[in-house]
């Protein structure tokens, strides 16, 4: 199973991590030296985020080539269908990673100084243009291929991010993730052998675990209701008992053929309530940026389910 969504989940906890650490930047003693020299702040800002960006870019497809592609044998460029994979739970990954990335990586850039529209087009092009990078590397590994419609789904979410930064100056429909650990019982062993064993790599690769969300912030449309201005509405995509990428059926480590299709997969549709992280006030500039952290993920809440049978089923705490 091709599994982008963990590569573009490091490189954005990185991006999130480099967040913590430039919101402290002033006082630096390395920073001071610069300042002796004739370059406005905000200038250096930009030189020093440039820097990192290319940087922490570069090594990561190092590292990505290296760790990932390395063991997999190289072939001529070739594309990949893979868009009803997955019931098209990789699609939504992929929309929120670059939105995810666009985002913070705009947040980067307005910290240096850049205007507002600037750094809305710097960070959606970054996001993009890291994105087709890796698609461009899986089109040549023998085992996947370059997809026109992952490219599709990482311009989607982007463009999520940059319409709303440029026409409204604020997000108003974030795009969230939320996960729970699943239980496979008798299964297990195939559940370990597609989606790994560790927490952090489950949550990375299962599916079946995942739920994305179009998380809607009320008193945003609505400026002169009385909604709390953090409330948010969310409506949420995500999919169970998938065993494979596109049927339940298997060769187990032995070669035995195992076919499962008496395993209905579902796609389910939620209706919940969230938290905009963004929207409460506090001075406390550690708080401010583990908030911003924090809002790629929803909210655990109640919420109500729709499967693709049409039943209906209420969770009084989901995730």
């Amino acid at each position: 199973m091709k599994n982008i969504n963990s590569i573009f989940f490091f490189t954005l906890i990185s991006i999130l991590l480099n967040t913590t650490s430039f919101s402290q930047v002033t006082g630096n003693p390395a920073l001071d030296s610069v300042n002796h020299q004739d370059i406005p702040f905000p200038t250096q800002k930009k030189i020093i985020l440039g820097g990192l960006q290319i940087a922490l870019w570069g090594g990561s497809f190092y590292s990505l080539n290296k760790a990932w592609y390395a063991n997999y044998p190289k072939t001529k460029f070739h594309t990949f269908n893979d868009w009803r994979e997955w019931k098209r739970m990789d699609k939504a990954g992929h929309m929120w990673t670059t939105y995810s990335i666009s985002e913070h990586t705009y947040k980067l850039w307005r910290w240096a100084g850049t205007e507002r529209k600037k750094a809305a087009v710097i960070g959606s092009l970054s996001a993009i243009g890291y994105s087709s990078v890796v698609e461009v590397l899986d089109g040549f590994s023998d085992k996947w291929g370059f997809s026109p419609t992952d490219v599709m789904a990482n311009i989607f979410g982007t463009s999520v991010f940059m319409t709303q930064s440029l026409l409204w100056d604020q997000q108003r429909i974030r795009i969230k993730l939320s996960y729970h650990p699943v239980n496979y019982g008798d299964l297990n062993d195939r559940a370990n052998q597609l989606f790994g064993t560790g927490d952090i790599e489950k949550m990375l690769k299962d599916y079946n675990g995942q739920t994305y969300w179009a998380s809607i912030n009320i008193h945003s449309f609505f400026p002169k209701s009385n909604f709390p201005t953090w409330l948010n509405l969310a409506l949420g995509y995500g999919a169970e008992t998938m065993l494979g990428g596109y049927e339940n059926t298997w060769y187990d480590p032995n070669g035995n053929y195992i076919n499962r299709k008496d395993i209905l997969r579902q796609r389910k549709y939620f209706i919940s309530a969230d938290i905009d992280l963004t929207k409460i006030k506090t001075r406390n500039k550690v708080l401010k940026t583990a908030f911003s952290m924090m809002n790629v993920l929803k909210i655990p809440a109640p919420a109500i389910q729709f499967n693709s049978k049409g039943k209906m089923r209420f969770h009084p705490l989901y995730y």
